[in-house]
């Protein structure tokens, strides 16, 4: 067990990173095809090929789940990802080839960096290129390069964030892995022991956060355009036997994951969005694999903190504290 999403069998991520332009693409590979969820809950996402993942749609599995920087400009490079998957012949099968599917969700990132290079088809291709199962690289990596939190005051006052994994096992083999990039208006909270891990950061004292619901009641929310630009993004994979219908509540429950650690979550400046993927043959009670999900999403969100590190600008949680 390497505490990722890749301890589910079948699961690949490649991270494509550009550390000079500050962003960045992240692929969840399932080459073989997995049985799909989405539950789309922030009321400002950017996505791709969601619709499809409903239960009554035609098309039961999906090949890959980009997530991206770059805003909707970086749903470019699930084309990418296509690509790669086209070569190597996985696709859904119709009458005359494969077709990929590779549903897409993005971050925007463009307010650190270079707003002028976004990752595209040719970084989702690189991004495949380097998934391999096993350990996860986290932290400013893949779609976590740009990520920040805490912007209820802007960008100038935000922490640096990025992308975290983590896993559980339990009962006979069963195995739930999540993977979450964290880019949210609100902060980072520790769910087991209550403590501000990020958020806007109190330069008048020159360390240490500001609360983020307290500043909101007082008053001192910025702008919307200026905290308009967040999305928290994640991936929960299970070698559990699901359903459509099923995977999309275990995505439902996994929001729970994000409700714990991001205060506020779900807000009208954020596009949160969280797929589920199904890969096995586990039989295992719905409730228990949705419980677990939203276990292992809310590590994985503290993990893209604590892993984070200063850059574009923009301190991380270790060098504010």
């Amino acid at each position: 067990m390497f505490n990722a999403i890749t301890d589910v069998p079948g699961i690949k991520v490649g991270h494509y990173t550009d550390r000079v332009a500050v962003t960045g693409c992240t692929v969840v590979l399932c080459e073989s095809g997995a049985v799909a969820g989405v539950n789309v809950r922030g009321s400002a996402p950017g996505t791709r090929e969601t619709d499809l993942l409903r239960p009554t749609k035609l098309v039961e599995k999906v090949q890959a789940v980009m997530l991206s920087g770059g805003s909707a400009f970086g749903l470019d490079a699930a084309c990418g990802v296509m690509r790669f998957l086209e070569e190597r012949g996985y696709g859904h099968e119709t009458s005359v080839m494969r077709v990929p599917i590779v549903p897409a969700a993005i971050i925007f990132d463009l307010n650190i960096g270079d707003p002028r290079r976004r990752p595209g088809a040719e970084e989702g291709y690189q991004a495949c290129l380097a998934a391999k199962s096993g350990e996860v690289a986290e932290g400013c990596v893949g779609a976590g390069t740009g990520a920040t939190v805490g912007k209820v005051l802007g960008i100038h006052r935000a922490t640096k964030s990025g992308l975290g994994t983590a896993s559980r096992k339990v009962g006979e083999g069963l195995v739930v892995g999540a993977l979450v990039v964290v880019n949210a208006v609100g902060d980072v909270v520790d769910p087991w022991s209550g403590r501000l891990l990020a958020g806007p950061r109190d330069t008048e004292r020159g360390r240490g956060f500001l609360s983020t619901i307290e500043l909101i009641i007082g008053g001192r929310m910025a702008g919307s355009k200026v905290i308009s630009e967040n999305t928290t993004l994640g991936v929960v994979a299970t070698n559990a036997a699901l359903s459509k219908e099923q995977a999309n509540k275990v995505a439902q429950m996994a929001q729970d994951g994000v409700a714990r650690c991001i205060r506020p979550s779900h807000t009208m400046h954020d596009g949160d969005v969280m797929f589920a993927l199904s890969l096995g043959d586990k039989r295992a009670d719905v409730t228990v694999v949705g419980a677990l999900a939203a276990e292992v999403i809310a590590e994985a969100i503290v993990r893209a903190v604590e892993k984070a590190e200063t850059l574009g600008g923009i301190p991380a949680a270790r060098d504010v504290r």
